[in-house]
């Protein structure tokens, strides 16, 4: 991978390149231009050489990419060709959704724990899953050789939740409280705000009525 620094949209179109290169090879496909691979995602093909371009050269020019190989390059790329565990904060329905979400299994992601200080919660399953008591987070983490967690409580709590995962040790937090975090500068935080998100639309939508 060559000395840069990769502009964070291109890892997020890389992850959707992914897993539309996966839906391809499921359906047989053993070859894909960047105008397919741009097609079937939503963005330009010169886009996709540029992004594709940040870790090297791939595919054959007049060919095209070879699918299994680059599905085989974005999950090295992306991190993902060991399988990841996780552990989660938050046994309301969030945390429920999010710990029966397919998709996480499907791209290598394990949620190995999940963990609430609402007694009424602690002892129910969730899937396969036992609600645990907070304090038995460290544990669950160092067991399991944890680095990322997910905050799936309000927003009042989110704070303390992150000290929790920080002092057991994870370097990344995925965080879905509506709420911004302080946290060392070595652990990485991506929160996942949905009222912004819709925000973002009612102004796009807001700009077409003008």
């Amino acid at each position: 991978m060559k000395a840069l620094k990769i502009p964070e949209a291109t890892i997020t179109r890389l992850s959707i390149y992914s897993r539309f290169l996966k839906r391809l090879d499921k359906k047989g496909i053993t070859t894909v231009s960047s105008g397919d691979i741009a097609e079937g995602v939503g963005v330009s093909p010169a886009q996709v050489r540029k992004d594709l371009a940040y870790f090297g050269e791939f595919g054959t020019r007049g060919v095209g990419y070879n699918v299994k190989d680059l599905i085989r390059y974005t999950v090295k790329i992306l991190g993902l060709s060991e399988p990841w565990n996780l552990v989660m904060v938050g046994a309301g329905n969030l945390g429920s959704a999010l710990v029966t979400y397919r998709e996480f299994k499907d791209r290598g992601f394990t949620i190995v724990g999940v963990f609430d200080n609402d007694l009424t919660k602690i002892g129910k399953r969730i899937a396969d899953l036992e609600v645990m008591p907070l304090e038995d987070l460290p544990a669950v983490v160092q067991e399991n050789n944890v680095r990322i967690g997910i905050i799936a409580v309000p927003a009042k709590a989110a704070q303390d939740i992150a000290d929790i995962m920080v002092d057991a040790g994870l370097e990344a937090i995925l965080n879905f409280a509506p709420i911004s975090l302080n946290v060392p500068s070595n652990v990485e935080v991506r929160n996942v705000d949905l009222s912004v998100k819709l925000e973002i639309l009612t102004f796009n939508l807001a700009l077409r009525d003008k």
